[in-house]
């Protein structure tokens, strides 16, 4: 299909968010943002500031409607209290979203919906396409529920499960990285050969451009196209830092400061997430390593 008309983002103010909308209004895409408070400009629409529902006629002629909401899951630890942020950051928003189309009926926009990598868990030694099954971790069963939530307007819309990796970026998956790094203090996490599946800033926002484009429904794996370690992270940003990669962090010291659960879905996880039905579908990605990635997102530093 051609360039979309109009795109509605609904948290349009996190990382991901905020590259796709200017992304797609430097082409000329009309893009409406649904914020959590009151509006403060004609392309912005105010919703989830009190009990009422999302006025259907709000996403009425859109092309998409891109939900991207949920608290960050780098922020540590993940006591019960903030599992459960975690949680309903996502589900309510969603299920709004979800509720609004499914009573637009056939005339419904295309439903882009975030979600994760972490729906597949730890799986050492496999390699996980879109027809993999979900893991058994919190993480997991958040995505399986985050994904749920959306698939309810699937009778109506077409339904496009965005399950991301950690982006490449210094507000992304580097950031805790960066300090450490700068500081000399970077290394193996763990054993360091668990495999990480990642994905570049610019590569993410095409990827939703294109899944918007071409028609595509159901599951999306939007991760690099070739696998990377934790090691080969961790030496790419050292190496463009011009700093050491020699100290080991324990896994025993990692949970004793962020958590167990909080660990081993995100630093001792290990997940070969592929492509899939990217490539199936002709996306070319514009970072095909992570050590393209860390040199894009990082300054070189003598």
């Amino acid at each position: 299909m051609p360039d979309p008309r109009r795109v509605i983002v609904a948290g349009a103010s996190g990382l991901i968010g905020s590259a796709l909308v200017d992304s797609l209004r430097a082409d000329g895409v009309a893009v409406s943002t649904l914020v959590r408070r009151p509006a403060q400009g004609p392309d912005e629409i105010e919703w989830l500031t009190d009990d009422a529902p999302l006025d259907p006629g709000i996403l009425a002629g859109a092309d998409a409607v891109v939900g991207l909401n949920g608290a960050s899951i780098g922020r540590f630890p993940w006591t019960a209290s903030y599992r459960n942020t975690l949680l309903w950051s996502r589900i309510t928003p969603t299920r709004t979203l979800a509720r609004a189309l499914s009573s637009l009926g056939s005339d419904a926009p295309a439903f882009v919906s975030a979600s994760a990598v972490g729906y597949y868990g730890s799986a050492p030694g496999a390699v996980l396409t879109e027809d993999s099954p979900r893991g058994e971790s919190f993480l997991a069963d958040l995505c399986g529920e985050w994904e749920s939530a959306a698939l309810a307007a699937a009778s109506h819309a077409r339904v496009a499960l965005l399950r991301t990796a950690p982006i490449v970026h210094e507000k992304g998956v580097l950031a805790p990285l960066l300090l450490l790094t700068k500081l000399g203090l970077s290394g193996p996490i763990g054993r360091g050969t668990q495999i990480w599946p990642w994905i570049s800033l610019e590569d993410e926002v095409s990827a939703i451009r294109h899944v918007i484009d071409a028609d595509i429904a159901g599951p999306v794996n939007l991760v690099g196209p070739t696998r990377a370690a934790a090691n080969d992270l961790g030496f790419a940003l050292a190496v463009r830092m011009n700093r050491p990669f020699v100290l080991r962090a324990p896994v025993w010291g990692i949970k004793l400061v962020l958590g167990r659960e909080a660990t081993e879905a995100l630093l001792t996880s290990d997940a070969d997430v592929v492509p899939t039905v990217l490539e199936q579908s002709g996306f070319v990605f514009r970072h095909t390593t992570v050590q393209d990635a860390v040199a894009d997102a990082v300054p070189a530093r003598s």
